[in-house]
């Protein structure tokens, strides 16, 4: 009897630890995440009292280079596992080391797509069917904003090395400092200075620029300290594209995902479609609440598994899913509670509502599934698994894809085309699901 009191004191004593690494974790990195769009909605803000033209040529523009940016995710995530691994074998120095081999990537990966969307920006911006007003200032915005793109991969990869430090605090500091200097800048140069939506572009890539130099001086401070090189090394970067090639399928596969979801509800109607747009926005804003604590799993998974304890690796993989399914439940509640609320602050329109509002039902049923897969997700990535994570969205886009055209052939509607990404994320619920109690993820070591 004893001793069994002992053991259970000793494991809540180890939940209670793993609760302070996640929450340390997972708040900070929230803050940043929910930062990072606040971008954009500054820039609209401003913009929009340019005019319609000006507005709608920034929405073409933000999608095309939302599209960009979100491709290179891998930077952050593969950055995240490789140093957290480095780090829990008390290497800090190849911790710093492998994180400059990233951010030496994620320049050369911004310099190639500047070379790309410089010269072919107005073509970009005509597959999206932009009209001829709209046009020309989103061709302008496009080709400023690009030269930004470089520094907002440095960004990325710099956030990973941090995370990988178990540092989510600066992030977050970066963050919020970034968002206030890009508001400021662009009312500056927009009204102040009367360069248009040209203002607002620039603003944004000096606030980028900004950011990515207060990340540069911390790296740089850190190498310094620990003895780091700070040239890059043709091999570490080899390496590091190599481990975030599998992420970059893994992403392009969701990407697709939401892609085939819009083009299927473009095809229900322009309520359906608009119905579409704001619950897509709503689950968007919901996966940054779960995304956070899946980063942390990234950050503390790669620390246990370099440090040799897999042990400890098993118990906070035990522990997040557990947060997940928390995290999911809470957010569902409120999804259910605040729905009356939510749809009039997108629209007034009552046949917009009617399509939405079982589809909020859908998606709030389906959040602790949704806490479950991003945490799994997050501690597959801090294990360094992207292959498997590659193969297994692969799949998932295979079964998603054919349910979802039949959605209209069917002769459903919006709520049945979120029944189908509810299948999606069940999907991945299963193959992540799998691989975490198969116990293969869990390699040991400083390298994978």
């Amino acid at each position: 009897m004893v001793l069994m009191t002992q053991a259970s004191a000793i494991g809540r004593t180890g939940r209670r630890r793993h609760d302070r690494e996640i929450i340390a974790l997972a708040l900070p990195a929230f803050g940043a995440l929910v930062a990072e769009p606040l971008f954009i909605l500054a820039d609209s803000a401003i913009v929009g009292h340019l005019g319609t033209a000006q507005l709608a040529g920034l929405g073409v523009a933000s999608a095309l280079l939302t599209t960009a940016v979100s491709v290179f995710v891998f930077l952050a995530y593969a950055t995240t596992a490789a140093v957290a691994r480095r780090v829990g074998a008390g290497d800090l120095g190849a911790a710093i080391r492998q994180g400059m081999d990233g951010i030496w990537l994620a320049l050369l990966l911004g310099c190639a797509v500047i070379a790309v969307v410089l010269p072919t920006a107005p073509d970009l911006v005509g597959l999206f069917g932009a009209s001829d007003t709209a046009a020309p200032y989103a061709v302008t915005y496009l080709r400023i904003s690009s030269l930004g793109i470089p520094p907002m991969l440095i960004v990325l990869a710099a956030t990973g090395v941090l995370r990988g430090l178990q540092d989510t605090k600066t992030p977050l500091r970066v963050a919020i400092a970034g968002f206030v200097a890009n508001a400021v800048l662009n009312v500056v140069l927009v009204y102040g200075a009367g360069m248009g939506i040209a203002g607002s572009a620039w603003g944004t890539v000096i606030a980028q620029c900004g950011m990515a130099a207060v990340y540069l001086v911390v790296v740089v401070r850190g190498a310094r300290r620990h003895g780091a090189s700070l040239r890059p090394d043709a091999a570490g970067i080899r390496a590091s594209a190599q481990a975030g090639v599998p992420l970059l399928v893994r992403t392009l596969s969701l990407r697709a995902i939401l892609m085939i979801a819009t083009a299927v509800a473009a095809r229900l109607g322009d309520a359906d479609v608009a119905a579409h747009q704001i619950v897509l926005s709503l689950w968007s804003l919901l996966a940054f609440a779960l995304d956070a604590i899946a980063i942390a799993g990234q950050a503390i998974i790669g620390r246990y598994l370099g440090a040799g304890d897999a042990q400890k690796a098993r118990e906070v993989c035990r522990r997040m899913v557990e947060w997940g399914i928390a995290a999911g439940i809470a957010l569902g509640l409120l999804v259910v509670v605040a729905r009356p609320l939510l749809l009039p602050l997108f629209t007034g329109d009552a046949t917009v509502h009617d399509a939405a509002f079982p589809a909020l039902i859908v998606i709030a049923l389906g959040q602790p599934l949704c806490g479950v897969v991003f945490v799994l997700d997050g501690v597959l990535m801090g294990a360094g698994d992207g292959p498997y994570l590659a193969w297994a969205m692969l799949a998932t886009l295979v079964v998603f894809t054919p349910a979802a055209l039949l959605v209209p052939a069917m002769g459903g509607g919006l709520t049945a085309l979120w029944g189908a990404m509810t299948l999606m994320m069940a999907v991945r619920l299963l193959t992540l699901w799998w691989r975490a109690r198969s116990g293969r993820w869990i390699v040991t070591g400083a390298t994978r």
